[in-house]
């Protein structure tokens, strides 16, 4: 019987460790790293559009289950909704920044700005992401300035950030709510929306029958929409900026539901969560692996996505 060379066995050992080298890096997924970031779980679909808007100040206690509020109750309960999310303080403007820059900037519902601090609109850019902020009764496009008839500041963050009054081009992003149906109808709706309904339809200053309505008269057009209802195609969040009344966790216990096709239906979590793990949410869903502030560690929403 003929003996194996010491050196053809060596030969065969470091193929082996060769191939198995190569088996384990086949299973291994990469990581993104930098400032603010953090790797996109595989289990994320990714979505062409993703739009949240924003109620106001109203306990979930007083919201899920509501008579008055049947439409977003019927839209909880077909797709999903969060049983213990949670809003970041008191008063209004440092939640809408946590929704946007992962951190409560001011709050001061008087603060001018502007914020030069790293947020959603630098992510989308520098992503090569559209976005635009559909404001209720903004005074005209591109608009910074303070309160004026029923549009408030403070509901509108994105106008406070220096990526947007820095340039001009992107502060045509901040467009009347009149725009929005036009959008939807011209198919031209960008990847990231805003939407700020006034203070009279967002249940602030006016009754919660008055702001359901609103969503159904303005907000049902998009979820029935062949754009929103392809696989893929579109992810809504709809939630509250504060609770009434409740300081736990700082904002209240507010109500949070998310809408789209690729979420799973009859779902409720109860997983506990605030503004921040929304906005990564919502930049993830769009591709987004950098996120602004406390998004980068906030926990993952990733178990609203059907099949995980």
């Amino acid at each position: 019987m003929a003996r194996r060379s010491p050196a053809s066995g060596l030969l065969w050992i470091l193929m082996g460790l060769s191939l198995l080298d190569l088996s384990c890096g086949s299973s291994t997924s990469s990581q993104s790293s930098g400032n603010g970031s953090s790797s996109v779980p595989s289990q994320h679909a990714r979505v062409q559009h993703v739009f949240i808007v924003v109620e106001e100040n109203r306990n979930y206690s007083s919201v899920l289950g509501s008579a008055d509020m049947p439409y977003l109750n019927g839209l909880a309960t077909t797709y999903a909704y969060a049983k213990n999310y949670y809003a970041d303080t008191h008063p209004s403007i440092g939640n809408y920044f946590m929704l946007t820059a992962g951190q409560i900037i001011t709050n001061d519902d008087g603060f001018s700005g502007p914020v030069a601090d790293d947020n959603v609109v630098r992510r989308l850019i520098k992503a090569g992401k559209t976005w635009k902020e559909y404001s209720e009764d903004l005074p005209s496009v591109g608009f910074t300035g303070g309160d004026s008839g029923g549009y408030v500041r403070h509901h509108n963050p994105l106008s406070y950030f220096s990526d947007v009054r820095d340039g001009s081009s992107q502060a045509q992003n901040l467009v009347p709510f009149t725009q929005f149906a036009t959008d939807l109808q011209n198919q031209a709706l960008p990847n990231y929306s805003f939407i700020v309904p006034n203070n009279q339809d967002n249940a602030h200053d006016g009754s919660l029958a008055q702001a359901d309505s609103w969503l159904q008269t303005n907000i049902d057009p998009l979820i029935q929409s062949s754009d929103f209802n392809t696989p893929g195609g579109g992810l809504l969040i709809i939630t509250f900026d504060e609770s009434g009344s409740d300081k736990t966790h700082g904002g209240g216990h507010v109500l949070w539901v998310i809408v789209g096709p690729g979420v799973k239906k009859g779902y409720t979590s109860t997983a506990t969560y605030q503004h921040a793990s929304t906005l990564r949410f919502m930049a993830e869903a769009i591709g987004i692996t950098e996120f602004p502030g406390a998004a980068a560690s906030a926990p993952d929403m990733g178990e609203f996505f059907s099949g995980d």
